[in-house]
């Protein structure tokens, strides 16, 4: 069976990008949306990209950003992912060239909604209201999702109390954990962090 995936996003600091990479995640998310709790600029975004490995991708998030504002964030930072949370259709999200994750609002999705996103290289379920972004600690009732025929990440309320039940119960290919493993907004828990790998790694 294959790994799942892991997702530490919202870092704010270099420290919790580089335990982060020690720990086995696959990737870190870059919050380039202002008003976030979890917003960084380019600098920040830059010293954080500088301490990871090559191995560690880097998921650039963002919300209705102007197109020109996301192509100056690829030109800093080693964004090898773009993933969207704003009113993004299809077509702006393909249009970078880049591989690209759609988040969506879980409680509201159908087979439709998985059709019209067919594009995108993974969805991203998230409990977070439409037009909200993640990062609320709100989890998903697992019991009615269902989940898209193609990739997936498994998002909202992740923590490492939670995430062997999750994994036992949707089998996610990846998951995507900020809030869970923190000790105030953007800070991560470097104890939280390792308790959330292991339970991963156990199951």
């Amino acid at each position: 069976m294959q790994a799942t995936r892991v997702k530490f996003c919202g870092i704010t600091r270099p420290e919790d990008a580089r335990i982060a990479a020690e720990l086995g995640a696959d990737a870190i998310g870059l919050v380039f949306v202002p008003g976030s709790k979890r917003a960084v600029d380019l600098a920040q975004a830059e010293a954080i990209c500088s301490v990871l490995p090559p191995m560690v991708s880097v998921v650039g998030l963002f919300m209705n950003a102007d197109p020109d504002e996301i192509e100056r964030a690829c030109r800093a930072v080693p964004i090898q992912v773009l993933q969207f949370h704003g009113q993004e259709s299809p077509e702006q999200c393909a249009s970078f060239g880049r591989p690209w994750w759609k988040a969506l609002p879980a409680a509201s999705l159908d087979s439709a909604q998985y059709q019209v996103w067919s594009g995108a290289t993974a969805l991203v379920l998230d409990s977070h209201a439409p037009g909200a972004m993640g990062g609320s600690g709100r989890a998903l009732d697992w019991s009615t999702l269902v989940p898209p025929p193609g990739p997936w990440i498994l998002a909202g309320g992740l923590n490492p109390d939670n995430v062997a039940a999750a994994i036992a119960a949707l089998a996610p290919p990846g998951l995507d954990v900020s809030s869970g493993i923190e000790s105030a907004p953007g800070r991560k828990d470097a104890r939280l962090m390792e308790r959330f790998m292991n339970n991963v790694l156990e199951n």
